[in-house]
């Protein structure tokens, strides 16, 4: 909100209450113009930080963020509740409930998420590049290399074959790009085909 101080003291003289004070303070508070432009952080989802489903109707989402509030407000958690105090910003959960709660800001928040999505789903982005080098061959055409949570990755001949660069750990999530160049058969090379 902008707010504006209006200093006043020819009424206070008109009045009488020179003497006592100087000056009487009006101050005019306004809510700026609506903006079309959504000014929303960057990675962060609001149904999420709600804790609420994308086609949450009005109430669920009111309820939501009022849970939220207290939740993170210190006063209103129990001082023998064990859980740790949950850090989360009041304005950025005040911006939630506001885009939300509004049918076209949810719209243009919706579209913005949808862009993001398109933009971020070209798949997962590896950990670290590994050389096949690095790797050590196992069986015949199949190579492996440790992952750091004590799985391995393999990339066999034909995933090589196929073009296929990110391998992911057969034990967790982590998935890393392996660098390799297909090499020609050695007929083709001689016989210039």
């Amino acid at each position: 909100m902008k707010c504006v101080v209006d200093r006043r003291t020819d009424d206070l003289d008109r009045l009488g209450h020179s003497d006592r004070v100087s000056a009487v303070i009006i101050k005019y508070c306004r809510k700026p113009p609506p903006s079309n432009k959504l000014d929303i952080p960057p990675n962060v989802d609001f149904y999420h930080l709600l804790g609420i489903t994308y086609d949450a109707p009005l109430s669920t989402i009111k309820i939501a963020y009022h849970k939220a509030l207290l939740a993170s407000h210190p006063d209103k958690r129990p001082s023998s509740s064990a859980a740790p105090p949950v850090d989360v910003d009041i304005a950025l959960l005040k911006e939630a409930y506001t885009t939300l709660s509004n049918v076209s800001s949810r719209i243009a928040y919706d579209n913005i998420l949808r862009k993001v999505r398109v933009k971020t789903s070209t798949g997962p982005r590896p950990a670290q590049v590994i050389s096949l080098e690095d790797f050590e061959e196992a069986e015949e055409d199949v190579w492996t290399h440790a992952c750091r949570c004590g799985g391995s990755y393999k990339i066999a001949e034909e995933d090589m074959d196929a073009g296929r660069h990110l391998i992911g750990c057969e034990s967790c999530s982590e998935v890393v790009w392996v660098g390799y160049e297909l090499a020609n058969d050695e007929h083709h090379d001689a016989g210039g085909n």
